[in-house]
């Protein structure tokens, strides 16, 4: 690259994204392997010897993992400052050191051995403060301690709409804080697009609550219920109850307390 540098970047022009740069540099960069002589063998041009040498070259075993490592520590309000950006991590590495691993196009966050967040990369060279970047989930843990934060939360205003419609919805009431909480915390347990689908069938049908949204997801994963217990015999009724209504008209007509 630092040789042909000249011969690139010449008639190199906008790029939309750096992916699209990576494509193009790869494609000038065969295109000239075409016309370049090899420096050992100058009636020969680089394709050529390359084509030569493919049956001897080793297998790239694993993709190199190249990125730049720092250790951060995580503010109070569960971010990270990382090329002037804030990324956000889960509430429980809040005030806690971290690794950030920055790859060309991803922020990966590391602590105790196991990736815990990852975001798509942002550069900026404006000194304008930067950018927040937001996982909603990364704040579950902290509204179930404190479910009204989640009426002004900015990180809640990244989710998807029929959480937000739903959101919207359930605020109104007493309590809504919580039940809605209690709702998002299904995606710790469950496939996220089954509880939105589920969340969006309850829309539709103009039943927003939790009970209604469980009973929807319980049928869509189509959970088998769970099988009848066999009482021991210490439980077993000595008495069985008759099937006739007419004893709860004597309760009624007769006092049985005194």
């Amino acid at each position: 690259m630092r040789d042909a540098r000249h011969r690139l970047w010449g008639d190199a022009p906008s790029f939309a994204s750096l992916d699209a740069l990576n494509t193009w540099l790869e494609q000038r960069c065969r295109a000239l392997w075409q016309t370049l002589p090899h420096p050992e063998q100058p009636t020969r041009t680089l394709a050529e010897v390359l084509e030569d040498e493919q049956p001897d070259l080793m297998l790239v075993a694993a993709p190199f993992d190249g990125f730049i490592e720092q250790t951060k520590r995580v503010t109070p309000t569960c971010l990270v400052h990382v090329d002037r950006n804030r990324y956000s991590v889960p509430a429980s590495f809040a005030n806690r050191p971290i690794s950030v691993r920055l790859y060309h196009d991803r922020v990966v966050i590391v602590a105790e051995g196991n990736v815990v967040a990852e975001h798509v990369r942002h550069l900026r060279r404006a000194h304008d403060g930067g950018r927040t970047i937001f996982d909603w989930h990364h704040y579950l843990g902290a509204v179930q301690r404190k479910p009204g934060a989640l009426r002004n939360g900015a990180p809640f205003k990244t989710m998807p709409d029929g959480f937000r419609a739903l959101q919207s919805i359930l605020l109104q009431r007493s309590g809504g804080d919580r039940e809605m909480v209690e709702i998002l915390s299904l995606v710790l347990q469950y496939d996220e697009q089954a509880v939105l689908a589920a969340v969006e069938l309850a829309l539709e049908a103009g039943v927003a609550s939790k009970a209604h949204i469980l009973n929807l997801l319980s049928r869509l994963l189509g959970e088998v219920p769970p099988a009848p217990l066999d009482a021991p015999p210490s439980l077993q009724l000595k008495v069985e109850p008759r099937a006739d209504v007419a004893r709860y008209d004597d309760l009624r007509e007769v006092s049985h307390v005194a």
